[in-house]
């Protein structure tokens, strides 16, 4: 089969899938929506594999969207290493997650609205990685944003939850606004959006300060889109929604659309070093902001999201320090492992009834067995547990940082170190102790059916066995996916003599000692009601971000759009439109009395109308001009 079909295949199989269910679904059997939706996936994937197998690349040109004088504007789709990967992740995990939901939803009225909008963010997600242009890739960009906005608030019958949607919506049109910016930028000096073209053009010849320009406002679309300081905030409550929502936006699509979008656009951002380097610090500082806030949540849930906020702030840690392919790699195990943690906390969740308050837990490890299993090599990767996914790609990139700025690689230890902690209190409070929930809980503990556990053992197995593709680039070998990717991103050593050696060591001592750490002492929270003080209350209500944008933000634009409902909108141009509309009506009572029905009134309008008439015209004869 040619490239074009089975790539036009790829793409349009999850939008198929999204109009037959969104169409039809409520009137079909269940089982029979669950089979469409994760079939449309399914295809997607297989004939993404095909064209991985084969290393079939190449610009697909579809049809012209758009000309307007000198500028055109196609729907092409581009087949390359990097879209390949992206690919892979978007329709493999996507495809584990859709059937993940066919068991954690089966209950929900809105079965087969929930797939029909599933279908839709993949196809949206695919659209912005196959997009052979900045302007497509836009379009799926947006396309992300509307369908985080629908599935945020599927339970739309609560209003916080609908709180979070809008605010999803909102915050990330803040960041498109500025990647908007940069296309403008970027058409103005290349004169073509293609990726071929800008990617071939002599960016030397673009003064310095326009490059920076441009390069900042796309990364501040890439800061909104993937949860940057200080655009972050919409993430955590992402959560609101349904948890293969979360696993969804946080491990294999949105997030990852800024990372994807630098990394494509390395050729001219690795000539803005101010700009670069303004990338590793906005990371480093959100990895280190977002761990800390994770430590003292109880929200499983939560958790988990200030996590996904920190690692995107290690890969942004990368991509600043030029590690581009190392920041590639940790999107590509941290979907592996993220997605396994949020889909077995949703297990967790199902088992306890809808409780995701960790410190109302505890003991779970005997009762659900394959989800604590699965759950424990989730943590072991994202800790960095030696030879796990996790390890690998996470010290890929604080090798590239320690040869960058021993700074940058101090302070990021240290939020490594968070990761360790935050992860195993929730892990310990969550599996181990006595059980802290209700009894009528207890009662009804049990596995989750095999549509939600097959799922987390096959994420499981890419979490442990992930790494190995990428493992020597700590131990001087070849590394695959610097050669694979090395077409778009150039490769370049990123370890040195003797690290490997060093990080194995290092990570073990601490793994061991933060394991000794939470299970023995207070960090635990032993008294699990306890209410948290100082800097631990701070970290609880995280900095009280929400707080301050609530009063710099929220309170004064609802305070100006009150001002200008009451004043311009009701009293000026409503007063404007009543006045039009009154000044009408006091016209037509006045000259209704013309229209009397009055033989003799009308007769004498029309003499004076020839008087009238008569005069003007002897006036224009003898020049006479009143006025």
């Amino acid at each position: 089969m040619k490239l074009e079909i089975i790539t036009v295949l790829i793409l349009l199989s999850p939008f198929v899938g999204f109009l037959i269910n969104g169409l039809f679904g409520k009137n079909l059997p269940k089982s029979l929506v669950g089979i469409i939706g994760c079939g449309a996936l399914l295809a997607s994937f297989i004939g993404t594999a095909a064209l991985f197998f084969k290393d079939a690349t190449g610009v697909i040109h579809l049809f012209n969207f758009l000309e307007i004088g000198t500028f055109k504007a196609e729907i092409a789709l581009q087949i390359d290493h990097l879209s390949l990967m992206m690919m892979l992740i978007i329709t493999g995990i996507g495809f584990l997650i859709h059937v993940y939901s066919i068991g954690y939803m089966h209950d929900d009225a809105g079965y087969h609205k929930f797939f029909a909008y599933l279908n839709l963010f993949v196809f949206s997600m695919l659209t912005l990685v196959m997009g052979a242009s900045y302007l497509l890739m836009f379009f799926g960009w947006e396309g992300v944003g509307l369908c985080s906005y629908l599935l945020i608030g599927f339970w739309f019958k609560n209003q916080d939850y609908n709180d979070a949607a809008k605010k999803a919506f909102i915050m990330n049109r803040v960041g498109d606004l500025g990647f908007l910016m940069g296309m403008f930028g970027l058409y103005q000096f290349v004169g073509s959006l293609e990726f071929t073209k800008v990617m071939a053009f002599d960016f030397s010849s673009v003064p310095t300060h326009s490059l920076v320009l441009i390069t900042m406002c796309l990364f501040i679309g890439a800061m909104g889109k993937s949860a940057q300081l200080p655009l972050y905030t919409w993430l955590p409550d992402a959560m609101a929604g349904p948890t293969p929502v979360s696993a969804l936006i946080h491990a294999a699509t949105m997030v990852t659309a800024g990372i994807y979008m630098i990394v494509r656009s390395n050729v001219f951002f690795s000539l803005a070093p101010f700009t670069m380097e303004f990338i590793a610090i906005i990371g480093l500082a959100t990895a280190l902001f977002a761990g800390s806030i994770a430590l003292y949540q109880k929200d499983i849930k939560k958790v988990l999201a200030y996590s996904t906020v920190s690692q995107l702030g290690y890969m942004f840690l990368a991509l600043g320090v030029g590690a581009f392919t190392s920041g590639m790699f940790h999107l590509m195990t941290h979907a592996f492992f993220k997605a396994l943690l949020f889909l077995g906390a949703g297990s967790v969740i199902h088992a306890m009834s809808g409780e995701q308050d960790i410190t109302k837990m505890g003991g779970l490890a005997k009762k659900i067995p394959i989800t604590f299993w699965t759950f424990t090599i989730g943590v072991l990767a994202i800790v960095g547990f030696p030879f796990t996914s996790g390890f690998v790609s996470k010290d890929e990139i604080l090798v590239a940082v320690y040869n960058h700025n021993k700074i940058y690689f101090v302070l990021a230890f240290i939020g490594a170190l968070m990761t360790i902690f935050y992860m195993l209190r929730m892990y310990f409070l969550t599996f181990f102790g006595t059980f802290r929930g209700t009894h009528e809980q207890e009662h009804h503990l049990h596995e989750s059916p095999l549509t939600m556990t097959l799922p987390l053992m096959i994420l499981a197995a890419l979490s442990l066995l992930g790494g190995f593709i990428q493992l020597p680039a700590l131990v001087h070998g070849t590394p695959h996916l610097n050669e694979f990717l090395s077409a778009i991103v150039p490769s370049k050593p990123e370890a040195e003599e003797g690290m490997f050696g060093i990080y194995l060591l290092v990570a073990t001592i601490i793994g061991l000692a933060a394991i000794y750490f939470v299970t023995k002492k207070k960090f635990v929270v032993n008294s699990y009601n306890a209410e948290y003080s100082g800097i631990g209350k701070v970290l609880e209500n995280k900095y009280y971000v929400d707080e301050a944008y609530e009063f710099l933000f929220v309170k004064p634009t609802m305070a100006a759009s009150k001002l200008w409902a009451d004043v311009a909108d009701n009293k000026i141009i409503d007063g404007m439109v009543f006045m039009a509309g009154k000044s009408v009506t006091w016209m037509g009572t006045t000259f209704k009395y013309m229209q009397n029905g009055l033989v003799g009134s009308y007769i004498f309008m029309m003499v004076c109308a020839i008087v009238i008439i008569v005069g003007l015209n002897l006036m224009r004869v003898f020049h006479v001009y009143p006025f």
